[in-house]
């Protein structure tokens, strides 16, 4: 690789058995040339050609290798149970990414940060807490939920138990036949749809409706979802932090529950939008990159970023 493009190629790992797929994005004029890495993925349900390759192109525009990959069980990677959405194995996957990413040549020893965009920013905050070789970490728009935070979406506590009550019937069906029921992940009005109300974002192909995103989940999904805390495990993080919100995100009083709780040093940037705006439109992520980029220069040791200097 000899220019100073953005230029892609494929990568893979291994995490729990499972092949994960993954895609660096990098500007060098060198493929020895050693960059500090961040690791990018997108929110629930959703593969790494929606959100994540958006945020992973603008930061190898300012001189981060960044790298995105699709969790076991989605997109591109192998991995049973497809389309669940399953906490502990995205955090186990997360720990597998940050461990690949530094054995690479092309970054620089030490100088992994992540970048979690919606829901995949409380596993990456929890496998940081964890133990994970992680040495900077963001949020852009962070969903972080406990069951009580969560249930309000899904109509209160009659939802949530229908809906744990449809992915038990789910699995039991699994165990005994061994076919997995899926639903869509996006679907107005259906409600047993992973999101059932309004969402431009996934129903629109020039955003997130792309060709590699299949729209299905798997409907045991519910049960590790709707339960699984996404606060309190991690905020026992001690990583440098950083926090990419605003008013029209989601669980902006969790935002602050994290910023008092972290063990390391937090900094919340607040900017204007709604959840979705911050995946691709172009002035929320303009907006969040600057802070991105702002950050992963001061936390990943001796970074430089010459693109943007």
């Amino acid at each position: 690789m000899t220019t100073t493009e953005t230029a892609t190629f494929p990568v893979m790992f291994t995490s729990g058995g499972d092949t994960i797929a993954g895609r660096v994005h990098r500007r060098a004029e060198s493929i020895t040339e050693r960059q500090p890495a961040v690791l990018v993925t997108g929110s629930w349900l959703t593969v790494k050609e929606q959100m994540a390759d958006r945020y992973a192109a603008e930061l190898a525009q300012r001189g981060y290798t960044a790298i995105t990959f699709d969790f076991a069980g989605w997109g591109e990677s192998g991995g049973g149970m497809r389309h669940a959405e399953l906490p502990s194995r995205k955090i186990a996957d997360v720990r597998a990414a940050a461990e690949f990413v530094s054995t690479l040549s092309f970054v620089r020893p030490g100088q992994v940060g992540y970048l979690g965009v919606c829901a995949s920013a409380q596993y990456a905050l929890t496998a940081a807490a964890e133990g994970a070789p992680i040495s900077s970490y963001a949020s852009v728009a962070g969903w972080f939920h406990d069951t009580g935070s969560v249930a309000p979406f899904y109509g209160g506590a009659e939802g949530v138990q229908l809906r744990i009550d449809r992915a038990r019937e789910a699995f039991e069906r699994y165990q005994r036949d061994g076919e997995l029921v899926t639903v869509p992940a996006y679907e107005v009005g259906n409600d047993r749809a992973g999101m059932f109300f309004e969402l431009d974002y996934y129903g629109d192909p020039a955003r997130g409706a792309v060709p590699t995103w299949a729209n299905e989940m798997a409907e045991v999904s519910w049960i590790p979802w709707l339960t699984f805390d996404g606060v309190a495990r991690a905020s026992a993080a001690s990583v440098p932090a950083l926090f990419v919100h605003s008013d029209g995100c989601v669980f902006p009083e969790n935002i602050e529950r994290l910023r008092r709780g972290l063990r390391g040093p937090v900094e919340v940037v607040w900017g204007d939008g709604e959840q979705t705006d911050f995946y691709d439109r172009p002035a929320q992520v303009s907006f969040a990159v600057d802070a991105l980029d702002a950050h992963f220069a001061k936390t990943l040791a001796g970074s430089t970023t010459g693109v943007s200097a």
